[in-house]
């Protein structure tokens, strides 16, 4: 049987680890609140199915609420919903 390894480049931190302040209280706490992968807005196909099939069918937008995701509405298309989940990081990018 051989090692276990994390895929990706060996130069690059593990995604799947969440970054702790061992200085905070409430560090588990907040461990927890964080959405799996650090995305907080997400699209998926109405009907089911892969993402990236039938591009111009109606997607479902999904935010991250601290606990789990909640529908916030849908978009017409494929290129829509991938403008509206990529809004905020360029929204947050801006503000620094």
């Amino acid at each position: 049987m051989g090692k276990h390894c994390r895929p990706g480049p060996p130069n690059q931190p593990s995604r799947a680890v969440a970054r702790v302040d061992a200085a905070d209280p409430l560090a588990a706490y907040r461990k927890r609140r964080r959405p799996p992968m650090d995305i907080y807005r997400r699209h998926r196909p109405a009907h089911g199915g892969a993402g990236h099939l039938r591009p111009d069918e109606p997607r479902i937008l999904e935010e991250w609420n601290d606990f789990t995701y909640v529908v916030v509405g849908t978009a017409p298309n494929l290129a829509i919903a991938q403008d509206w989940a990529s809004a905020l990081v360029a929204d947050d990018d801006s503000a620094a």
